[in-house]
């Protein structure tokens, strides 16, 4: 798991992402374009889920062209694919992968105040899930969990908050 501060620096995770992207295309000869680059840059802008729409807004931004619906869906799908994002369901939103090396569905923290999402670490969750599947001879196609709650830092600053009124 992976605690994030809210004055952290975003732009070496963005950095980190993308070199292990490069890395991971370049292992299995795939293209990592310049629109997968930019979608990936603005899903790790800030450790919150953000959805393709905003994507998309933040791409038309960084370019004279709006970019198409499709395309921003297209690259995602790939970012997806190959395990460099992960899709928050509940949000409909996408996260950055904090292990993309290692195909495996993310399990989340999402603070409702700051809506940062920390990914947990899956070898700790799985073997739960496949526990109490088995127990109910249950068969498994997918699993996430996605736990909404209150950071340290927020919980800290509410309680300082309280503390005043």
């Amino acid at each position: 798991m992976h605690n994030i501060s809210h004055q952290h620096n975003h732009q070496h995770c963005i950095d980190d992402a993308l070199l292990r992207a490069r890395e991971l295309c370049q292992r299995r000869d795939l293209r990592f374009t310049r629109i997968r680059e930019l979608v990936l840059t603005t899903v790790w802008a800030n450790h919150q889920p953000v959805g393709a729409y905003t994507i998309l807004e933040e791409l038309a931004k960084e370019s004279i062209r709006r970019p198409a619906p499709p395309t921003v869906y297209r690259a995602l799908d790939f970012l997806l694919d190959n395990g460099l994002v992960h899709r928050i369901a509940s949000l409909n939103a996408f996260v950055g992968c904090s292990d993309p090396g290692d195909a495996h569905q993310g399990h989340f923290l999402i603070c409702r105040h700051c809506q940062i999402a920390t990914e947990l670490d899956a070898k700790l969750i799985n073997p739960a899930i496949a526990a109490a599947a088995a127990q109910q001879a249950f068969t498994i196609d997918t699993a996430s969990v996605e736990v909404v709650g209150c950071c340290a830092q927020c919980l800290k600053e509410h309680q300082g908050e309280a503390q005043h009124d």
